[in-house]
């Protein structure tokens, strides 16, 4: 029998993320709030401005007809803004008189979550989908921040995280809250468009003027530091070293702070005519469909969603063993795991691949049945339910529909 608020009415959310940059996060939020029971939930997605170059996914959510409450400062930088973002935020919760705040992504977490406190919203629940405590910020910083995260972590009902690689570095290594109020729920994706895309082979290339029989090896995220594409540049640079007569071209899919210095890094390593900088493309089933490897070079890593879309799409990939990354790519057997120091290996592994048909073939397959599996939608939009209800029950705040 469901359950219901105890006057009858919809259980209210607020659902706050910093910004609807394209992302794993954003992608999310928006699955989220868009799957989630309507008939028993009502949910108010609220989110900042994603910078120029980040890709904003605010179309999806327009797409999924789902009104967002933009608050154009909450910002991912810290700045004086963030007083006008909390006093917004303040507002919208006084105005909703939620039953529960979800927070996505390190600022909204922090802002929504003090909010929620002045504001009396009884469920307070923040998700990792990683975290900012390595390779983001000096020592300094971090330590500041994860005083922050510990401090709200006291306040905060349930800490959700997106991996069991994070909750480990949560609760057993940084102490952010008690392994009692942390819950490992993986992320949850509509994957048919990779699964059933072996349809768009070719318009990719065809897009960007690349003969058929042309090897393309690819990275897809924001060009920030924590992805570290200067390690993707010295991987290309070894492997074409190593191999001069393949016929094979590298594509940085994205955009971010670093295009040009990057641009004019591989082009200062020889590399201009063998790596292409192609920009965000909106239709990512058709970039994983012409992609014969998809790398991974990041520093830090929750869930990273290129890697699951691009094991949806049955291509074998390569990956810096860090975060999370090791919870979804089993080094030999659904992908190869190098670290994030080790250029040499990572070359060699991405050679190896280009070499070898059948083991791309073989580590695309074993990727593609993991993911089918594990990262399905329905499932995560059902546990997410069940963690509301579980709160919800906890705090006394819904009963049975019936009555009882």
């Amino acid at each position: 029998m469901a359950m219901v608020r105890k006057d009858g009415n919809k259980i209210r959310i607020v659902r706050v993320i910093t910004r609807l940059n394209i992302g794993g996060p954003a992608i999310h939020t928006i699955l989220l709030t868009e799957g989630i029971n309507k008939e028993i939930f009502e949910t108010h997605l609220v989110a900042g401005m994603p910078d120029a170059s980040e890709g904003d996914l605010s179309g999806l959510a327009r797409r999924q007809n789902i009104s967002v409450d933009f608050i154009p400062e909450l910002g991912r930088e810290i700045s004086f803004k963030d007083i006008t973002a909390f006093v917004k935020l303040l507002k919208i919760l006084l105005k909703v008189r939620p039953d529960i705040i979800h927070t996505h992504t390190a600022k909204a977490g922090t802002l929504g979550r003090l909010a929620a406190i002045l504001a009396g919203v009884p469920v307070r629940i923040h998700t990792f989908h990683g975290h900012i405590f390595d390779g983001y910020f000096s020592p300094v910083k971090t330590k500041f921040f994860l005083a922050i995260e510990k401090f709200l972590g006291v306040f905060t009902d349930r800490v959700v995280v997106v991996s069991e690689k994070v909750r480990s570095e949560i609760v057993d290594k940084l102490k952010v809250v008690p392994g009692k109020k942390c819950i490992v729920l993986k992320l949850g994706f509509d994957l048919k468009d990779f699964l059933d895309n072996d349809r768009f082979k070719g318009a990719l290339k065809k897009k960007l003027g690349i003969a058929p029989d042309v090897m393309l090896i690819g990275i897809v995220g924001r060009l920030v530091p924590i992805k570290n594409h200067t390690m993707f540049l010295a991987v290309a640079g070894k492997v074409i070293a190593g191999m001069p007569d393949e016929r094979v071209k590298f594509l940085i899919i994205g955009d971010g702070e670093l295009r040009q210095s990057l641009a004019a890094a591989a082009a200062r390593m020889g590399l201009a005519d063998k790596v292409i900088f192609t920009g965000w493309i909106r239709d990512t089933a058709k970039i994983y469909a012409d992609l014969d490897i998809v790398v991974l070079t990041s520093l830090n890593e929750g869930t990273p969603v290129s890697l699951i879309e691009a094991m949806a799409s049955a291509k074998p990939v390569v990956a810096t063993d860090v975060g999370g990354v090791a919870d979804i790519v089993k080094d030999g057997g659904n992908g190869l795991l190098f670290g994030a120091d080790d250029i040499e290996g990572f070359a060699r592994g991405v050679s190896i691949l280009i070499k070898d048909r059948q083991k791309r073939s073989e580590l695309g397959a074993a990727g593609r049945e993991f993911v089918r599996n594990t990262f399905h939608k329905d499932r995560l939009i059902k546990e997410m339910e069940d963690l509301y209800m579980d709160c919800l029950r906890r705090k006394n705040k819904i009963k049975y529909a019936g009555g009882r």
